[in-house]
């Protein structure tokens, strides 16, 4: 695998195209990004997150956007559009291992209907209905409410992936997306933000993981979870 950090030479951009990326459009971002990867045909080869880049460049911050790319090829950069800071990436884990950790996911779960094929339901949205409209709605309470239905969709699925969450994460910037398509609606999915500590209690599915992505909307943005040593 490959881990990738990218920066966007916005004057390769067309007028839309900025625009859009600018205000965190997952879709044109993903498009973007395919542009890396020139000659695989096939399923998509990697998982991105987009953040905005603070780092000094003559003296203030850019305040561009960036992408964290893990990828099973090597990216290529465009010149003029897409540089890419890339190293090879092959963690060397073992069990009990304590690793910080960020990761933007789509917590979503099963919902079955009656005579309807099976549906994805909003895990912060389902926490966030039972308070009633209005001033209540962004009440602690709920804020709380829909904070532990996100840390408890991670811990539940943790071992399963191949870690172990010894202390509760942070969980914060939840966010609703639509994404405009030709035809027919939007594409509509939620991202929330985790970061916190994490112990490895299986090496080899935990690397699984981090290849395959957590959740669903990896198109989107969604399931890349970095990880730093301590």
């Amino acid at each position: 695998m490959y881990l990738s950090r990218v920066r966007v030479d916005l004057n390769g951009l067309s007028r839309g195209a900025l625009f859009e990326i600018m205000g965190g459009g997952a879709y044109a971002a993903h498009q973007l990004l395919w542009r890396l990867f020139p000659e695989h045909q096939g399923q998509r080869p990697f998982l991105f997150r987009q953040e905005m880049d603070e780092s000094e460049d003559g003296g203030a911050p850019r305040g561009l956007p960036l992408f964290y790319v893990l990828s099973d090829r090597e990216p290529v950069p465009l010149p003029g559009l897409l540089e890419a800071q890339c190293k090879s990436f092959s963690p060397a884990l073992n069990v009990g291992d304590r690793l910080a950790f960020r990761l933007r996911a789509n917590p979503t779960v099963a919902k079955s209907v009656v005579g309807k094929r099976g549906q994805r339901a909003d895990v912060l949205m389902a926490a966030k209905y039972p308070f009633v409209a209005g001033e209540a709605r962004t009440s602690q309470a709920c804020t709380e409410a829909m904070d532990e239905a996100a840390r408890a969709w991670l811990a539940e699925r943790a071992e399963s992936w191949g870690f172990r969450l010894p202390v509760e994460p942070e969980v914060g910037a939840y966010r609703q997306h639509a994404l405009p398509k030709d035809k027919g609606r939007p594409i509509r999915f939620s991202s929330v933000d985790y970061e916190g500590l994490l112990e490895v209690a299986d090496p080899g599915r935990l690397i699984e993981t981090l290849a395959q992505g957590v959740g669903r909307a990896k198109a989107f943005g969604c399931g890349l979870m970095l990880l730093r040593r301590l």
